[in-house]
């Protein structure tokens, strides 16, 4: 075990920043095949090791087309189980290349929130960005690796399609128009990751056998990282535990 945002009134859109190239300036490697009779798994569950704290209450009536009052998503604690930490393969994968996914991710606001809180996502795989609320947001990621940009959807407006292509952790993604409404965005080189949910479980799988670091990812609290051995066909667990 391990111990251890200022409205900003936008009702026209910004010029956005260069869109993200459709493709790596270089050609990307060949993936590194996996034996698939050899691969191996981890999973766990994280914790809240203490009181858990009481989520802020955001007021949203400022628009009508929003629903009152709602509570902050900074740290949610479920009987001692943490939501929205992200685990990845931080160490242990080498200079080994991965296919990026065809299949978009999906961020959607609704209710004037972003879902979800937390996103994992490889480097150049494509974001879908919906809007299914009765409102204009304004979408306006703020990372230090990547590029800015910044882009109004009304409502029914056709889905957003963005990429990031430099790996980065916990990219803030904020909306002019509504300043509670916050999320995270994990940008990463390998499809070996997931986020926990409200039982605070993750599971890892298809890795192949080796020696790793695992790194637990909250917003707020400090990174925890874990080694783990991993055998052929092996399935392991790995707990984690977050303090105040």
């Amino acid at each position: 075990f391990l111990g251890l945002w200022f409205l900003e009134g936008c009702s026209k859109k910004e010029t956005p920043a260069a869109e993200q190239p459709a493709s790596s300036e270089t050609a990307q490697p060949a993936a590194t095949p996996i034996d698939p009779s050899t691969v191996a798994s981890v999973n766990g569950t994280v914790k809240f090791d203490g009181a858990a704290p009481k989520g802020s209450k955001i007021d949203m009536s400022q628009d009508p087309a929003c629903k009152g009052t709602n509570t902050a998503e900074t740290m949610v604690v479920d009987n001692g189980n943490l939501a929205n930490v992200f685990v990845y393969v931080k160490d242990g994968l080498g200079d080994r290349s991965f296919d990026v996914p065809a299949a978009a991710v999906t961020i959607d606001q609704s209710g004037c929130k972003y879902h979800p809180h937390v996103l994992g996502v490889m480097a150049g795989q494509n974001i879908e960005i919906k809007n299914d609320d009765m409102t204009t947001h304004n979408i306006h990621p703020t990372p230090a690796a990547n590029r800015e940009w910044n882009e109004s959807q009304p409502p029914q407006m056709a889905p957003l399609e963005k990429s990031f292509a430099r790996e980065e952790l916990m990219l803030p993604v904020k909306c002019n128009q509504h300043p509670w409404m916050k999320m995270y965005i994990n940008v990463v080189k390998s499809p070996f990751y997931a986020v926990t949910g409200s039982d605070g479980k993750y599971e890892i799988k298809g890795l192949p056998p080796g020696d790793y670091t695992l790194a637990f990812v909250q917003e707020k609290l400090p990174e925890q990282d874990v080694k783990v051995t991993l055998a052929a066909k092996d399935s392991k667990t790995v707990d984690a535990s977050f303090k105040p």
